[in-house]
């Protein structure tokens, strides 16, 4: 399993967030959060009785839908934008 490394979280918030210092947006988080559940997903594809990691994904799944949920209730053309960019919801 890949983790992410600092370069690339920096590239993540650089392209989702406006810059990369802007570790708080929250297009920017969700961005990191599917970053970590493709690797993830990856990850368990391989290891399909990895249940421990399992619950990790059902997790971070979790944390997106809530703040994809904030960011709809917030911002609706930002919402609608990120999915696009990002291929969720299809």
């Amino acid at each position: 399993m890949s983790y992410l490394t600092k370069e690339k979280v920096s590239e993540i918030f650089a392209n989702y967030g406006g810059k990369a210092t802007n570790t708080g947006s929250i297009e920017g988080q969700i961005a990191l959060l599917t970053e970590r559940i493709n690797g993830i997903s990856a990850h368990l594809q391989q290891n399909k009785k990895d249940f421990g990691t399992h619950r990790g994904l059902m997790k971070l799944v979790g944390q997106r839908k809530r703040l994809l949920t904030y960011l709809s209730k917030h911002n609706l053309q930002g919402y609608r934008a990120l999915i696009e960019k990002l291929g969720l919801r299809k």
